[in-house]
């Protein structure tokens, strides 16, 4: 059973971090939230119409991404917020998400201009005609415009991202290139980026992971080594399967949990917006933050310690799955998972009515979940029984992901106050 920080309790804000939260987005219920409402959304429609657009003309980079996400929504709550008295409030906000959406993707995502240019139509030929919806869709251009134009030269292109890096020396402990490619290490440049809201990439690093040789890394290693192989013989079918399933990226796998929150939080738009655009703003931090910790401790993976090191040598060890070009602590699974949890848990409480999961990495499976929490656990544990983290590196990234979107919660004033 595993024991990390965010597992103890429901996230705690200060009073005026609440307030300011509660401006533009909804306060967390109660209760199980209920259905969604039956009439049609834009902001469900604008939703998939970005999802479909990462998914068939996204960067290669899920940092850049996720960047797409927070400034097309961030841009669509700033926007949606305009809507003065004395106007079908409405018309204005659903046609103010939907010029700025757009408008994000258009520059962002080019390739997809076409597709985009006719979803806009739909929208607008769905509102009626009138002042709300003229300057509804001049409120969502001009928001697009600001964000892009603050977000310009960010560090978070691809190139960016993967900036070169140079290996140290082998030694124990020390991050080398993993078999079986042995590939140059990626997303080093993330720890270069600019955050969201952060003020700087190591606001929240991680102390050093468990000394090799201490307990509690034999400990550790242990387990990978006996879970974690492609030939294990102890990790179940179930084990297995969970491995599998959430070895893709995090951000696709997260794509339908947020739409659930989305569809479940609530009928105002502009508060709606500012769930989606604060979670993957704050999800952006969390991955410049993590790649901060993995670059400052280069933690070797469990592949090198198991094939190389003085520690229960084993040169012929190979995991279930082949191991991620980056060093081991923390594990960005784990830490994408902290932070969505905690994000979600705040702003639309822990439980939610079951929904079902699909992941692209296991064809055919199927699952059901109510909490967030549970996807947490699961991708603490998929990455031991994929046999490429130590459970030290999931929970300390679990535990930093946390930090990172508390922080994000406490201070989204600044994401949405500069209108």
């Amino acid at each position: 059973m595993t024991s990390f920080r965010l597992r103890s309790a429901v996230v705690t804000l200060s009073a005026s971090a609440l307030l300011t939260v509660a401006s533009t987005v909804p306060a967390a219920p109660v209760e199980t939230a209920s259905a969604p409402p039956a009439r049609s959304s834009v902001v469900l429609d604008w939703y998939d119409i970005t999802a479909e657009t990462i998914a068939t003309a996204g960067a290669p980079t899920q940092i850049t991404n996720s960047r797409t996400w927070a400034i097309s929504w961030l841009a669509a709550a700033r926007a949606t917020r305009l809507a003065p008295s004395g106007v079908n409030r409405r018309a204005f906000q659903d046609a103010a998400l939907a010029s700025a959406v757009h408008d994000a993707l258009v520059a962002l995502a080019p390739a997809r201009t076409e597709a985009l240019d006719a979803a806009l139509e739909r929208t607008l030929d769905a509102i009626p005609d009138g002042y709300a919806e003229e300057h509804g869709v001049a409120a969502g251009a001009r928001q697009a415009a600001q964000v892009l134009t603050a977000r310009q030269g960010d560090g978070l292109d691809p190139a960016s991202v993967n900036a070169p890096f140079t290996v140290p020396p082998a030694g124990p402990g020390i991050w080398q290139p993993t078999p079986p490619a042995y590939a140059p290490a990626v997303q080093y440049g993330n720890r270069l980026a600019e955050p969201f809201l952060l003020e700087r990439a190591d606001r929240f690093r991680l102390g050093p992971p468990p000394a090799v040789g201490s307990a509690r890394y034999r400990a550790d290693l242990a387990e990978v080594r006996a879970y974690g192989a492609a030939d294990s013989t102890v990790r179940t079918s179930r084990q297995s399967e969970t491995a599998d399933f959430w070895y893709g990226s995090s951000l696709t796998l997260y794509t339908e949990p947020l739409r659930v929150a989305l569809t479940r939080s609530g009928p105002s738009t502009d508060r709606r917006a500012g769930l989606v655009a604060l979670f993957h703003a704050a999800l952006v931090d969390t991955q410049i933050a993590t790649s901060d910790s993995k670059y400052a401790h280069l933690r070797w993976r469990p592949v090198t310690a198991l094939r190389t090191g003085a520690i229960d040598l084993d040169p012929a060890w190979t995991p279930r799955h082949s191991t991620p070009a980056h060093p081991d602590y923390p594990s960005g699974h784990a830490t994408y998972a902290g932070a969505a949890e905690t994000v979600l848990t705040a702003l639309v409480g822990p439980r939610t009515a079951p929904f079902e999961l699909s992941s692209p990495t296991a064809p055919g499976v199927t699952r059901s979940y109510t909490s967030w929490r549970r996807l947490t656990a699961e991708n603490v544990d998929a990455r031991v029984w994929s046999g490429i983290h130590t459970r030290s590196a999931d929970e300390a990234g679990v535990d930093l992901g946390g930090d990172v979107a508390r922080y994000a919660l406490a201070h989204s004033g600044r994401l949405f106050g500069r209108l």
